[in-house]
């Protein structure tokens, strides 16, 4: 374990791909009067292809619009509801016909390129498609007591409490699987055997392992537990957070960004039931919001992490995760912040189990 301490070789920000041919269709294509909110719907039914190409009435390329532009528009508080124009590519790089069918075209930075005629009118679009740089392993920390949910945890661990009849462990190990997630390690100490015979029962359609806390190791300690010479990225996921995040756009925004890390961030709203007083620095009234709501963007208990912050991470002790994105930071690698669009629930306190259950079963 030794080696756990060691800042890895640095992995590769950019895998391979290769290059396909994707006639172009009404999947790919939106207008600019589409809000953000339609385009972001259009881009989920396209999966895996997480972008829009922007076409006037005539289908001229006005811009393009990805998965990402719409995740930082949301990180500088665009409204959903705002047309698409406003945070498109309005200079995507663009390839004539007679490029495309001469082999000019080479697709180096971009996850896609639209090809137009002399008229420029969309023909069709050039996409790189994955062979490698997905998540192969992913980490589920579960091992915590949950007492802030009660006599629920009294006898059951939190990631073994039902929602919608289903325990959410299952609902997190499910999501993973359906992703192709090859190998799953979860954290486990409080009920550990619960979690155990629950795992042991399961038919599991990934190669799942626990990794045994004697001793609680925070938030984040059991990522120096994981096998040394990581050949990749680890997810790293809360057992207590349901959510329906897209995993390959937060894969594709990590490799595309050249992140080390990057966190998924999920809204959270606080509403202040009293009349909010702005004033300057001599005490001067200046107005007042009247149960004004705030929103603010939390960790999600969501984390892509490379080989080199999980070296970070030492053997043996407790840590959580704020410590280590705090070390990463000082040591300069990239971290980013993911916001999470999708559907997204933390069940630690009572009330959010009883939301979870209800949401579940609407």
């Amino acid at each position: 374990m030794q080696g756990r301490k060691e800042i890895m070789a640095e992995d590769s920000a950019t895998p391979p791909y290769g290059i396909a041919d994707t006639a172009s269709n009404d999947l790919l294509i939106c207008r600019p009067g589409a809000t953000i909110r339609e385009t972001l719907a259009r881009i989920e039914r396209a999966s895996p292809n997480l972008f829009q190409v922007v076409l006037d009435d005539e289908r001229r390329v006005l811009g393009t619009v990805t998965d990402g532009d719409i995740r930082r528009a949301m990180l500088a508080s665009m409204d959903l509801d705002e047309p698409v124009s406003g945070c498109m590519n309005t200079s995507p790089r663009i390839a004539t016909q007679a490029e495309a069918d001469n082999n000019e075209v080479v697709i180096d930075t971009s996850f896609f390129l639209p090809v137009v005629d002399a008229d420029g009118r969309l023909v069709r679009i050039l996409t790189r498609q994955r062979h490698d740089g997905t998540i192969g392993r992913v980490l589920v920390m579960a091992g915590g007591f949950g007492r802030r949910l009660g006599d629920h945890t009294k006898q059951r661990p939190k990631p073994l409490l039902e929602v919608a009849d289903k325990p959410v462990l299952e609902h997190v190990l499910s999501q993973l699987e359906k992703a192709g997630i090859p190998e799953v390690h979860i954290a486990v100490h409080y009920l550990a055997d619960q979690i155990a015979s629950f795992v042991d029962a399961r038919a599991n359609q990934a190669d799942i392992r626990l990794i045994n806390e004697t001793e609680p190791l925070g938030t984040a300690g059991a990522l120096g537990q994981l096998p040394a010479n990581l050949d990749g990225p680890v997810l790293v996921i809360n057992g207590d957070v349901l959510t329906e995040v897209d995993l390959k756009a937060l894969t594709e925004f990590h490799f595309r960004h050249g992140y080390d890390g990057t966190v998924g961030a999920a809204p959270y709203e606080v509403d202040i039931p009293y009349g909010v007083l702005r004033h300057d620095d001599s005490g001067l009234l200046t107005g007042v919001d009247e149960k004004p709501t705030y929103q603010y963007l939390v960790a999600g208990g969501i984390y892509l992490l490379s080989p080199r912050i999980i070296g970070l991470v030492p053997p043996d002790r407790p840590v959580d995760m704020p410590e280590i994105l705090e070390l990463a930071k000082r040591a300069g690698f990239r971290l980013g912040i993911f916001p999470v669009h999708e559907y997204w629930r933390d069940i630690g306190r009572p009330d959010d189990l009883k939301s979870a259950h209800d949401e579940r079963k609407s």
